[in-house]
């Protein structure tokens, strides 16, 4: 896609228009590991909004990729791959806290820190935040999505 767009801001200004900007993101991973595919005909390959605290407890302890060793004491010694496993992944995404986050992955890395305390650690911020959007949503009415999706004039005029 990014010749695309590079072509598009190449071309816009010569048909006068502005150029469009561009963005780069990064994608979640499925549960399962990047290299799989999040699917809708499978439900445990990713979180929903609507999930509860015991499915997304479940859902990360018993699908999440680890990126852990075989037993508790490889782990201690080698360490986890935070470049493998989804929990680090998606705390990457969630956690806050840059400085908490660079200590975590020094203590999994080398094996201070293990997979089931890396999960706890996911889980607890992703429980909160999806806790907040469902009480979120409950307080949006027929009427606040009648308003939001009533056409409206523009400000802008191209």
């Amino acid at each position: 896609q990014d010749p695309y767009f590079r072509m598009t801001r190449d071309v816009a200004p010569r048909l006068g228009f502005p150029k469009p900007a561009l963005l780069h993101t990064t994608f979640l991973p499925a549960l399962q590991g990047a290299m799989t595919k999040m699917s809708a005909s499978e439900a445990n390959s990713s979180l929903y909004l609507t999930d509860t605290n015991a499915q997304i407890k479940k859902k990360i302890n018993k699908y999440a990729f680890s990126g852990g060793q075989a037993t508790i004491e490889d782990h201690r010694r080698l360490g986890g791959n935070v470049d493998v496993d989804v929990s680090y992944m998606y705390l990457t995404f969630f956690m806050e806290d840059d400085q908490k986050l660079q200590q975590i992955k020094e203590d999994y890395s080398s094996g201070k820190m293990l997979t089931g305390e890396l999960k706890k650690e996911l889980i607890g911020i992703l429980q909160k935040i999806v806790s907040q959007h469902i009480e979120r949503r409950k307080q949006i009415t027929d009427e606040t999505v009648k308003e939001f999706m009533t056409p409206r004039k523009l400000k802008y005029n191209y």
